[in-house]
């Protein structure tokens, strides 16, 4: 609701104010002005305008207050015939009464500093209207109307829009006083407005084809008529009138004073009735007033019910949601701290990959193993080797099966070629020939071409790899996180809790990251292999017998790095504690700089970090460690091994073995086997893909081949990697 709709509240002081006015004007002997100004009044109350028509009022002064309409509802101007003097100044009238001509005896209307912006046509039928003061409005014109006010004397249009001056204005031959913005006026001209009220006068009745008269020859029959009013309100006429008709004037005068007792009667009768429908009204108030709080007390009663019973359930979803919140954050701490500690180990291995060059001295160990001694040609166990690279040839012919079978499927939805699945089934002829081939012929097949000893070497020797055996844990623990990763986007996508979806997304984006950083690591391990194998083939003896079979029994005899740093004589309980910890890249520096536990329980972080231990955690945990042992040595004498004790040399065995984990994360074990998860497409079979870059774990293999973009995050696949779990 606008601002200038709005009642405003009258203050206390006006309020008093407006009630004495009223009773002032109702008591006997009052005269007859009624002055309700400055009250703060937004509108007109009822009893004045019943005040006005019982006590015949004839001034009603209402100016200085909030008025914006004369006229209330249920209300008429018929109430106000008798007024002759009407005072609205200083008020926010808008307009004035379309039937102010009903007003027939008003002599003065004062609507100056309003907000009229039109005067209404019937208020030409004011035929008694001497004075009209319209100063300080939004007045553009003047109505015509105008012109049939007879008895007119003053009219003050000043500071208002208005720039002409209606024709018929010249009708009125009583005009004394006419104010008006003489600069603002366009008819007549300024010049004849500043001029004067006569030469405005004289103006207009040229124009209209009237003679000019001055308004002293018709102000008489005016003041004669308002003499004659006068005389007729009050009881004292002029003295020869009274003398000529004293009988007549006490016979008038008589009758209206019984007039005025029989109104005061009247009066008396109305404000009993008044008091009395005043009464009864209180009384239903209260009826009505005690019903509604009846009525209150239930609905707050049922209220109270309703939100009592609506704050336990919200206290119900809420725990359930603390709940369930609890057990995801529980879930996304054990991932973050399993990918902060893949990343930490990833770091660690990255900076310690020169130091494991260095250490390992390939290039001195290419050298030696391309020397072949007599000694180790004589000792050259050629059926034990044989069967040992018959063992390795079938499971690499077993890989390479497996291999073909998802290349042979891809390549024919791709192309759908029929002579790709011809040769791939000549392919499984030759190898499930070779797997029914009796051992021995397969074992002097392999001890005589020498291409088949050379790749039963290359399998070998990857699979000896140090770096690239630390690769393919790291791979396969990246793909367990990113599947369980995947698992938990699911299972918040069904709780419809997306709180901590981003940081979810982060990890995943890093472990793809790191994920597609291992593949490449990982191939570039392969190459360095094959080139070194290469160098092999170019620098080896032509003539030399059995030479692939020689080194493949060497790279078997080969013992670990740790072995051979217990063997130097580090501590066996040293050498487990760094490979518990994760920490077994650090072994050749113990080893070089001789460190013992007893070293160690006498060594701060500082002096860690000097030899080459850089990881701050891993410092304190090492020492810590060292400080439990030797107290519990302490505890059982029997339990520390004796001063000098070193590992004894291994027999060198006669089967591929693999080295320890290097990677062993600090979870339970339980937690790093991936839970099943089903495929999002078919909702059949196992998820079993990677997608890159995205990361998620989501399709099975039959369902990932048709797919260009991951199901659930739409970003384009890059690449598909196949997760193998072990049973």
């Amino acid at each position: 609701m606008p601002l200038f709709f709005r009642k405003r509240k009258p203050s206390e002081e006006a309020r008093k104010r407006l009630e004495y006015q009223m009773c002032l004007a109702k008591e006997a002997g009052a005269d007859d002005i009624l002055d309700i100004s400055k009250c703060e009044l937004s509108e007109i109350p009822f009893g004045a305008f019943a005040t006005c028509k019982v006590l015949q009022k004839k001034v009603l002064i209402v100016h200085t207050n909030h008025l914006t309409s004369l006229l209330p509802k249920s209300c008429s101007l018929l109430s106000l015939a008798t007024i002759k003097v009407l005072d609205l100044h200083n008020n926010q009238l808008a307009a004035l009464p379309e039937d102010i001509g009903q007003l027939g005896a008003l002599q003065v209307l004062n609507v100056e500093r309003n907000q009229l912006t039109y005067l209404p046509r019937s208020i030409g039928n004011l035929i008694q209207l001497q004075t009209l003061n319209v100063k300080d409005n939004k007045l553009k014109e003047l109505p015509d109307t105008v012109g049939e006010l007879r008895s007119l004397r003053t009219l003050d249009i000043s500071e208002n829009e208005i720039q002409r001056l209606p024709q018929m204005l010249a009708h009125v031959r009583t005009l004394e006083t006419l104010s008006l913005d003489a600069s603002s006026m366009i008819h007549p001209p300024p010049e004849v407005c500043g001029a004067g009220t006569t030469a405005i006068q004289q103006f207009l009745c040229k124009e209209s084809g009237l003679e000019y008269y001055p308004p002293s020859q018709y102000l008489l029959p005016v003041l004669e008529q308002d003499g004659a009013e006068n005389s007729r309100d009050s009881p004292d006429g002029p003295p020869d009138r009274f003398s000529r008709e004293e009988v007549k004037w006490q016979n008038r005068f008589s009758d209206y004073e019984k007039r005025k007792e029989q109104k005061m009667l009247e009066k008396l009768e109305f404000e009993r009735r008044l008091d009395l429908g005043q009464r009864e009204h209180a009384q239903l108030l209260q009826q009505s007033s005690c019903q509604k709080d009846e009525i209150l007390q239930t609905v707050k009663e049922e209220q109270s019910r309703l939100e009592q019973g609506l704050s336990e359930r919200q206290r119900y979803l809420d725990t359930e949601r603390q709940r369930l919140q609890e057990q995801l954050k529980q879930t996304e701490q054990s991932i973050a701290n399993r990918i902060q500690k893949l990343l930490q180990e990833n770091q660690r291995q990255k900076k310690s990959a020169e130091i494991l060059k260095s250490l390992e001295n390939e290039r001195i160990r290419m050298e030696q193993l391309m020397s072949i001694t007599q000694e180790e040609t004589e000792n050259l166990r050629q059926r034990e080797i044989a069967a040992a690279m018959q063992q390795m040839l079938t499971e690499s012919c077993k890989n390479r099966l497996i291999q073909m079978a998802y290349e042979s499927q891809r390549q024919s939805l791709v192309q759908q070629a029929c002579s790709s699945m011809a040769e791939m089934d000549e392919r499984f002829q030759q190898i499930l020939s070779w797997q029914q081939m009796d051992q021995n012929k397969a074992i002097s097949q392999i001890l005589q071409e020498s291409a088949m000893q050379k790749a039963a070497f290359e399998a070998l020797q990857v699979k000896k790899d140090l770096m690239h055996r630390q690769i393919r844990n790291q791979i396969r623990l990246i793909e367990t996180e990113l599947l369980q990763l995947t698992q938990l986007e699911l299972k918040r996508k069904s709780l419809d809790t997306e709180a901590l979806q981003e940081v979810v997304s982060g990890q995943r984006r890093a472990l793809s990251s790191l994920l597609q950083q291992l593949l490449k690591e990982k191939k570039q391990r392969e190459e360095e292999l094959r080139e070194i194998l290469t160098e092999l083939e170019a620098k080896s003896e032509t003539k030399q017998e059995n030479y692939w079979l020689i080194q493949y029994q060497r790279l078997l005899n080969q013992k670990p790095l740790s072995l051979k740093l217990q063997e130097e004589g580090m501590e066996r309980q040293l050498v487990a504690l760094l490979v518990q910890l994760s920490a077994e890249h650090y072994l050749p520096i113990f080893a070089h700089h001789r460190i013992s536990l007893d070293m160690l329980s006498r060594m701060s972080p500082g002096d860690l970090a000097k030899i080459g231990v850089s990881e701050a955690g891993l410092q304190h945990e090492i020492l810590q460690r060292v400080q439990e042992l030797l107290a519990k040595a302490r505890i059982q004498p029997e339990l520390e091994p004796p001063k000098g004790e070193v590992l004894g040399s291994l027999e060198s065995p006669t089967h591929p073995q693999e080295p320890p984990e290097p990677v062993r994360p600090s979870a339970p074990p339980a937690e790093l086997q991936p839970q099943a998860s089903e495929c999002v497409v078919c909702l059949e079979r196992e998820a079993q893909m990677v997608f890159l870059t995205c990361g998620h774990v989501c399709c099975c293999q039959q369902c990932c081949q048709p797919l260009r973009t991951c199901p659930l995050c739409r970003q384009e696949i890059a690449q598909r990697l196949r997760i193998y779990h072990s049973s």
